[in-house]
């Protein structure tokens, strides 16, 4: 039942935060072949700059206490200031470490890394810039397939050369945003809330006889185990009885099956109340308890308040690789996400930091063009739903209160935005799962598998199989870290492969009224798929593509809820109100 001064909460956060904006174009005639059909090797142009946003976070200290709420334990008591934690272990931050620490994430407009020791280096530059913790900070890759190729190794070929200095002007430019962001803390609201967005489809297309469109393979629990050849990692006889497993838009599976979730989290400097009242209501009658206006909750209510704020960043999360700009295009390109955060930051006057959600099995219907205009179209269909998503909102710091009852030709109920405190939560974990390796074919295999196919398309293929393995691929399982952050009311989950988006759902079934950013692309080791089990039945270019074994993106599935779990297990009980997700 609903009763007055009940409130419809937004799931939020409440403590400082601070933001920086880096340019991160890179020089035309840089190496930008990231398709196997291209005939150039460098970029001859710009069609949208690069850029590199950082946000960081903090906790305020609560008002009145005399110790900040990050140097106390779960309920309430100062924190010890040194303790330890079994080598390897997953845990909330790192008890021997300070608890002042923000928690930094950066997003960057760029493609994948292709080698551990590229990732590698450039975080461990940012990570002692900032002075962090690795739990503490996330480097999040937009996944353009138009921009740089993050590749040192590849100094040898045309342009090239260009990309050891760019990968070292990457790790300054995150130094400096970081630092910005860390610099300018200040009090700040973080609220969530969700869209939708139809850009994305299913990419597994089985083409089958006579170019016709063949359904999904639907498989039992039997074929999770199934065998793979040695080069593709596709069942021998995938291609004979199903038809052949191709990258593109595959018409046959509906669009409600497909994963459109938006969530937005919109972020607001939080300044002193406005210092003057609001109209009180008019209309309703007084409760029997009071004598006159003055005493009315619901005219006390209207009198209190409410806190200035100013847009500070919006943070989108969607899944759907930019694939749009492909081998036909020279130009370096954020892609869509580049015309999507133009449109939103020019309506909210803050910058916009892309995650690039769970999209192994997802990508625009239209794609493989070489026309910006396409391009900057798929960005306006996801920028139109971030702002109609963030319009629904009510002011920030606020809730919806429903204030009292007016009489007209029925009872009216009157919900107004009221002042509100959000959690303060703010909690970092990371951990690796370790996952199975399939049998891997040598790359002499491989070379000899795919002899008949185009040349250049074939060392490509092979180059970026060689520089994947390297660093990572070192025994019979790996090691696949995950990142989960509490950010008051939602979860950020980071991870560096391409998950197929059944893991973003899963999480966030898991995690259930609280909101869930899943980014894919996120630190590393570990760039690889993370298929559905049927795809290596398929023999899908993703199971074959990956060097993990099937079940593992159950694991990393598992995995990432027993992180969340950790953290919820450690969150102070919020106190007893009606609140409900906008």
């Amino acid at each position: 039942m609903v009763s007055l001064h009940d409130q419809v909460k937004v799931p939020g956060f409440r403590g400082l935060a601070g933001v920086a904006r880096r340019d991160v174009t890179p020089p035309v005639g840089i190496r930008a072949r990231n398709w196997g059909p291209a005939d150039w090797n460098a970029s001859r142009g710009t069609h949208r700059a690069m850029t590199l946003t950082a946000i960081a976070l903090a906790e305020e200290q609560a008002p009145g206490s005399g110790v900040s709420p990050a140097r106390r334990t779960p309920d309430g008591a100062p924190r010890p200031a040194s303790g330890s934690v079994p080598d390897g272990a997953a845990h909330p931050e790192r008890t021997g470490a300070p608890r002042t620490d923000p928690l930094v994430m950066i997003t960057v407009d760029a493609t994948w890394w292709r080698r551990v020791d590229d990732e590698r280096g450039v975080r461990d530059a940012v990570l002692a810039g900032l002075g962090l913790p690795p739990e503490r900070l996330l480097i999040s890759l937009s996944h353009t397939h138009a921009g740089p190729v993050l590749c040192s190794h590849d100094a040898d070929l045309e342009g090239g050369e260009l990309v050891p200095a760019y990968l070292e002007r990457l790790a300054a430019q995150a130094v400096d945003a970081g630092r910005e962001a860390v610099a300018t803390l200040a009090p700040a609201t973080l609220e969530w809330t969700t869209g939708r967005c139809s850009l994305a489809a299913d990419r597994e297309l089985i083409l089958g006889a006579g170019g016709s469109h063949g359904e999904p393979v639907d498989t039992g629990p039997a074929a999770s185990g199934a065998a793979t050849s040695a080069g593709s990692g596709a069942t021998a006889d995938v291609t004979e009885d199903f038809g052949l497993p191709v990258i593109g838009f595959n018409p046959s599976v509906p669009r409600a099956a497909t994963d459109d979730t938006v969530v937005i989290g919109r972020l607001s400097r939080v300044g002193p109340h406005t210092g003057h009242d609001h109209p009180a209501p008019t209309g309703h009658d007084h409760p029997p308890s009071t004598a006159d206006a003055s005493r009315c909750p619901a005219c006390a209510a209207a009198r209190e308040p409410l806190p200035t704020t100013m847009p500070l960043a919006t943070i989108v999360n969607y899944a759907c690789h930019p694939t749009t700009l492909a081998w036909q295009n020279t130009l370096v390109s954020p892609d869509y996400v580049g015309a999507m955060r133009d449109l939103v930051e020019e309506s909210t006057g803050a910058p916009v930091a892309f995650f690039q959600g769970a999209s192994g099995e997802l990508a625009p219907r239209e794609q493989y063009t070489g026309d910006v205009a396409v391009a900057d179209r798929h960005g306006l269909s996801l920028g139109h739903a971030v702002l109609a998503a963030l319009a629904e909102l009510p002011p920030p710091g606020t809730a919806l209160e429903l204030t009292h009852a007016v009489q007209s030709g029925a009872p009216l109920g009157m919900w107004e935005p009221r002042p509100v405190e959000g959690s303060r939560v703010l909690r970092a974990v990371s951990d690796a799962v370790v996952l199975d390796l399939r049998d891997l074919p040598s790359l002499a295999q491989m070379e000899a598998e795919w002899a008949d196919i185009d040349p250049r398309s074939r060392d490509e293929r092979l180059r970026r199989a060689r520089n994947l393995r390297d660093g990572y691929v070192t025994g019979p399982t790996v090691e696949h870290p995950t990142w989960v952050w509490q950010i008051g009311d939602g979860f950020l989950v980071a991870h560096p492969g391409e998950a197929y988006s059944r893991f973003q759902r899963t999480v966030r079934e898991h995690a259930g009224d609280h909101p869930v950013v899943v980014a894919n692309l996120t630190n590393g080791p570990g760039f690889v798929y993370l298929p559905t089990d049927q795809a290596y039945v398929r023999g899908a270019y993703q199971a074959w593509q990956s060097p993990l074994a099937p079940g593992s993106l159950a694991r990393l599935e598992q995995h990432a809820n027993h992180l969340i779990d950790t953290l919820a297990a450690t969150t102070p009980a919020p106190a007893q109100t009606s609140t409900e997700e906008q």
